[in-house]
């Protein structure tokens, strides 16, 4: 299984099982607020919201034009700060830690 497409089944998977926790809006935000310059636009979205209308909308566009992915990031110490609390987001983490994994 090549990066791109084992990336792209970890993305699915992150969509579902953030529908499965209800996380996923069908309502995107503000232009305002997807146009933040801050890291995980920290400063306008709510971490699920990053997720779904910045990094998965992203990622996806790039593998259907076929562009080159990004490497060596890594967002899962973030997610695991931001949810330390949170048990209920056990299986988004893991789903997280395996996508900087492919894209290491």
């Amino acid at each position: 299984m090549t990066a791109t497409t084992q990336l792209f089944s970890l993305l699915q998977q992150l969509e579902l099982q953030l529908q499965h926790a209800q996380l996923w809006s069908e309502v995107p935000p503000s232009d305002e607020a997807l146009a933040s310059t801050q890291p995980f636009a920290i400063d306008t979205l709510e971490p699920e919201q990053w997720l779904q209308w910045i990094f998965i909308a992203r990622i996806k566009a790039m593998i259907a034009s076929g562009a080159a992915l990004p490497k060596g990031f890594s967002m899962a110490p973030y997610f695991v700060e931001v949810w330390k609390n949170d048990a209920f987001k056990s299986e988004l983490l893991m789903l997280i830690k395996q996508i900087d994994e492919v894209c290491a």
